[in-house]
């Protein structure tokens, strides 16, 4: 069966946001962006990268899906990056539309429970890993 892990950046008093750049996710007046990149290290990268080898596609949110597609594709070889591009990308979104501009993305239009419940089903093979989408986390609890 289907196995789906959630991998997400969540501070001890419980904001759920983007922790790379300090401008990158201020949705509700969050002015602490970036907060996440002074604690980051190769070693981290190498333990994140090693962990999402291990499933066999990665499932996003709309909004993180094109946060990353903007950013993953332009960064030099690493092992994260390398993971992240070549991985199977399954997005769920009732706005985007294909062709989706990051290679190996397919989309999962419509109700979000009912997508991923159906490409479940079809492909119970899947180890899927969400990177954050805490809006498609909470529409899957």
């Amino acid at each position: 069966m289907s196995k789906l892990t959630v991998i997400c950046n969540l501070t001890m008093d419980g904001v759920m946001q983007a922790p790379a750049a300090p401008d990158e996710d201020p949705r509700g007046g969050f002015e602490h962006g970036g907060w996440a990149t002074p604690y980051s290290s190769d070693a981290m990268g190498r333990l994140l990268a090693d962990g999402t080898k291990s499933s066999n596609a990665l499932l996003f949110g709309r909004t993180t899906y094109t946060r990353f597609a903007d950013f993953w594709p332009k960064q030099p070889a690493n092992p994260f990056t390398d993971v992240l591009n070549k991985t199977q990308k399954y997005v769920v979104s009732s706005t985007l539309t294909e062709p989706l501009p990051w290679m190996n993305s397919t989309l999962l239009p419509g109700n979000a429970v009912d997508s991923v419940r159906r490409l479940k089903a079809e492909r119970p093979e899947l180890d899927l890993i969400v990177l954050g989408s805490g809006v498609l986390i909470r529409s899957l609890l």
